[in-house]
């Protein structure tokens, strides 16, 4: 089956799923820290950020920004511009979106070049997958996280590739952190 373009979540248990999908990656980084709904100053202005992690790689302090778009029509282009400007003038070096709608193609070539990470949320059940001809009744596994985030990233010119995150699935992520 196929997810449908929207995930029906409350803003409240969005931002809690995102919350620990970044919890759990960050607990195999050195010096992690997260914030939830910080206020950020800069230069230019101040920012309302939904989430910001920093942790340290190579005696570095790292900054990640995280944005939470509960959107019902799909992400443009310029939702990760505006990513990207934030990222600027914050001085962070990486940045992510967590959405509940689709990223318009636009999206991910841009992401990738700017080192943002674009993350779909689904509702678990459609990562699992039947053989059989009856698809009017699915008895899904007990075990389905409710929900799994759909990393997008390595554009190429026949595709990209997706990797799932879950509970104790969050490989991807914490990849993308380390790069």
């Amino acid at each position: 089956m196929i997810p449908p373009d929207f995930l029906d979540i409350t803003p409240t248990e969005f931002e809690l799923t995102v919350l620990n999908f970044l919890k759990e990656a960050g607990s195999k980084l050195e010096d992690f820290k997260i914030v939830h709904n910080s206020t950020e100053e800069s230069h230019d202005g101040t920012y309302q950020i939904d989430i910001k992690a920093t942790f340290q790689a190579l005696g570095t302090k790292i900054t990640v920004l995280v944005e939470c778009k509960r959107h019902s029509s799909s992400i443009k282009r310029e939702v990760v511009q505006l990513l990207k400007d934030k990222m600027h003038s914050l001085g962070a070096q990486k940045g992510i979106i967590f959405s509940t709608a689709k990223f318009q193609s636009g999206c991910v070539e841009y992401a990738e070049q700017h080192g943002i990470a674009l993350v779909r949320m689904i509702e678990g059940k459609y990562t699992y997958e039947t053989k059989s001809f009856d698809k009017t009744i699915i008895h899904y596994p007990p075990d389905l996280p409710k929900f799994v985030g759909q990393y997008t990233y390595n554009m190429t010119e026949e595709g990209y590739t997706q990797y799932n995150l879950s509970p104790g699935w969050i490989d991807g992520l914490l990849e993308f952190f380390k790069k």
